[in-house]
C-alpha cells in the first residue's frame, strides 16, 4: 500500500468512527424522529454552516464541476452564479419555513404542504419527488468516492476493487442508523476543514508547478474560457447559461437534504445569519472550478500513467490525476480523504432527508396512521438503510449514465415543487389541487422534453416568434406549473376550497 492510500485509510477510518461517536454529542431521545432525523433542531451558526455546506458542496461537486470545464469549458462557470443566486433565496425564504416548522413540528417540507392544504395527496406528490431526486445523487456521491478510491490504484469490475466502497457505505449506513443527523453534522466539521485545506494548497502549490496563472490559460484554447457567441436569432449558449443558474439556484434549497439541513437549525435567525457566510463556499467554489483549467494546461489526459483513469471515468478522473501528478503522496492522501468524506456527508443526510419524508409522509399517512413516536423513529432509520444501499445496487447494477440522467431530470422535477413550498409561504391564493395539478403539468412536460434531448442535456432550443431561445428545461416547465396552478385555483376555491383545512395562521408567517 502506498502513502498516499496509508494516509486516506486512516483519515477515513478515523471519520466513521466519529460517525459513531456522534450519537453521544448534544444528546437526545433518539427514538424521537424530530432528535433523529433534525438532531433536536439544535444546531447553532457555526454547525450549520458546516452542515449545510457539506450538505450542498459534495464530493461529486469537487470531481464534476472541475471535470465539465475540463471537458467542456466555460459553461462548468455556471456553478458558481447560481450559489450567488441561491443564498439571497435562502435569506429571504427559508427563515420563514423554519419558524412555521418549528412552531408546529413539521420534520419535512412535504410535512408543511399538507400542513398549509391538509393534502395528503399534494404532500405525497412533493414527498416523492423529493425521494426519486434523492437516489441518484446519492449514487453520483459513490461516482465520487469511486474516483478517487481508482487513483488510489484500486480499479477494476470484480468484486475486490468495490469491495472498499461497499464497506465504507455500510458503515455509513450502520452510523447514520445508530446517530441520526448529528453523525453528518459533526464528520461535517472534518470534512469541510479538510476541503479547504486541500484547496488553500492546490492553489498555491499546482500554479507554481505549472508556470504561474498566465501559463495556465495560455496553454488553454480560447473557445473553452468564453462562452460563443450567439448566432443571429438566437440566444445561444447565453440563455441556456442564464437559465441553467437561475433554476439550479431556485432548486438548491428545495432538495430534501438540504431542507433538512435548513430545519435542524436552532432558529430562523441562524438560517439567515447562514445565507450570509455560506457564500465563502461559493469562492471556494470557483476555485475548485479552475481545478479543470489546471487539469486542461497539465494535460494529464495524455499522459500513460494516468490512461486506465481516464478509460474508467473519463473526465471524472481529471482532479485526481492532476494531484497525483502535482502535489506530494501524503499530501494526495489527505486530498482523497476530503473527497471521499465528502461523499459519506451529504449521502447520510440525504438518506436522513428521505428517511424522514417516507415515515411522515407516506408511512405515517397511508400506512400505519397510528404509529407511535419510536416506531416512527424506527421506520426511519430502516428507510435510511434501504436508501444507502439502494443507492450502491443502483451504482453497480446500472450503468453510469442512468444515475446521471436522473440526476439532470431530477433538477427539473424538484422545480416542479417550488410554487406548493414557496410561494405557500407568502400566500394562502393558490389552492391544494391545482397546485397538484401544475406540479404534474411541470413533471409531465420536464420529462417530454428531456426525452426530447435523449437525456443528455438541460438545455432545449424553444422557438418564440421565430426567435430561438435555449432554455432551462425546468424553467420554461416551472411556468407552465405556475400559468395552471393560478388558472385553477380561483376556479376550485369556488366550489372546493380548501382554506379551512390550514392548520397554520398568517400570524406564523410575519
Amino acid at each position: 500500500m502506498n502513502i498516499a492510500a496509508i494516509v486516506f485509510t486512516i483519515l477515513v477510518l478515523l471519520v466513521l468512527i466519529l460517525g459513531f461517536a456522534a450519537a453521544r454529542w448534544k444528546s437526545g431521545d433518539l427514538s424521537k424522529l424530530e432528535e433523529w432525523g433534525l438532531g433536536g433542531r439544535q444546531f447553532g451558526v457555526i454547525i450549520s454552516w458546516f452542515l449545510i455546506g457539506g450538505d450542498v458542496y459534495t464530493a461529486y461537486t469537487f470531481i464534476a464541476v472541475p471535470a465539465l470545464m475540463f471537458g467542456v469549458g466555460a459553461l462548468a462557470f455556471f456553478a458558481v452564479p447560481y450559489t450567488i443566486i441561491a443564498y439571497p433565496i435562502l435569506y429571504v425564504i427559508f427563515p420563514k419555513l423554519w419558524r412555521v416548522s418549528a412552531k408546529h413540528g413539521f420534520v419535512t417540507g412535504p410535512e408543511f404542504v399538507r400542513g398549509r392544504y391538509g393534502n395528503r395527496y399534494l404532500a405525497l406528490a412533493v414527498g416523492i419527488t423529493g425521494i426519486v431526486a434523492t437516489m441518484p445523487y446519492i449514487a453520483l456521491q459513490l461516482v465520487g468516492m469511486q474516483t478517487v478510491i481508482g487513483g488510489l490504484g484500486i480499479t477494476g469490475a470484480g468484486f475486490g476493487a468495490h469491495l472498499p466502497l461497499i464497506i465504507a457505505f455500510l458503515v455509513l449506513a450502520a452510523f447514520t442508523f445508530t446517530s441520526g443527523l448529528r453523525a453528518p453534522a459533526m464528520i461535517a466539521i472534518v470534512k469541510d476543514l479538510l476541503i479547504y485545506l486541500t484547496i488553500i494548497v492546490a492553489i498555491i502549490v499546482i500554479p507554481y508547478e505549472l508556470g504561474g496563472f498566465g501559463a495556465i490559460f495560455a496553454k488553454i484554447a480560447p473557445t473553452k474560457l468564453l462562452l460563443p457567441i450567439p448566432p443571429v436569432g438566437s440566444g445561444g449558449l447565453y440563455s441556456g447559461y442564464a437559465t441553467l443558474a437561475l433554476g439550479s439556484a431556485m432548486v438548491l434549497f428545495l432538495y430534501p437534504h438540504t431542507t433538512t439541513g435548513i430545519l435542524s437549525a436552532r432558529s430562523g435567525e441562524v438560517v439567515r445569519r447562514n445565507a450570509v457566510i455560506l457564500p465563502a463556499y461559493t469562492f471556494m467554489l470557483g476555485l475548485i472550478t479552475l481545478l479543470g483549467a489546471m487539469a486542461v494546461a497539465a494535460d494529464v489526459s495524455t499522459m500513460p500513467q494516468f490512461a486506465a483513469g481516464f478509460k474508467e471515468f473519463g473526465t471524472n478522473f481529471a482532479v485526481p490525476a492532476l494531484l497525483i501528478h502535482t502535489l506530494p503522496p501524503w499530501f494526495v492522501g489527505v486530498a482523497f480523504a476530503a473527497i471521499a468524506v465528502g461523499a459519506l456527508v451529504p449521502a447520510a443526510i440525504m438518506a436522513i432527508a428521505s428517511a424522514n419524508i417516507f415515515t411522515r409522509d407516506i408511512w405515517r399517512q397511508f400506512i400505519n396512521p397510528h404509529v407511535t413516536p419510536g416506531q416512527e423513529s424506527m421506520v426511519a432509520k430502516v428507510f435510511s438503510i434501504v436508501m444507502i444501499i439502494g443507492a450502491l445496487a443502483f451504482i453497480f447494477g446500472l450503468p453510469l449514465k442512468y444515475a446521471i440522467q436522473l440526476q439532470l431530470l431530477g433538477g427539473m422535477w424538484m422545480i416542479q415543487i417550488f410554487p406548493s413550498i414557496v410561494f405557500s409561504l407568502f400566500t394562502r391564493f393558490y389552492n391544494g389541487w391545482a397546485l397538484l395539478i401544475g406540479w404534474a403539468s411541470g413533471i409531465t412536460m420536464a420529462t417530454h422534453y428531456a426525452l426530447l434531448n435523449h437525456l443528455i442535456g438541460a438545455i432545449y432550443p424553444f422557438h418564440i416568434a421565430g426567435y430561438t431561445f435555449p432554455c432551462y428545461i425546468a424553467i420554461a416547465t416551472f411556468i407552465l406549473n405556475v400559468v395552471v396552478s393560478t388558472i385553477l385555483s380561483p376556479i376550485l376555491n369556488t366550489f372546493a376550497s380548501d382554506r379551512i383545512h390550514d392548520v397554520t395562521t398568517a400570524a406564523d408567517y410575519v
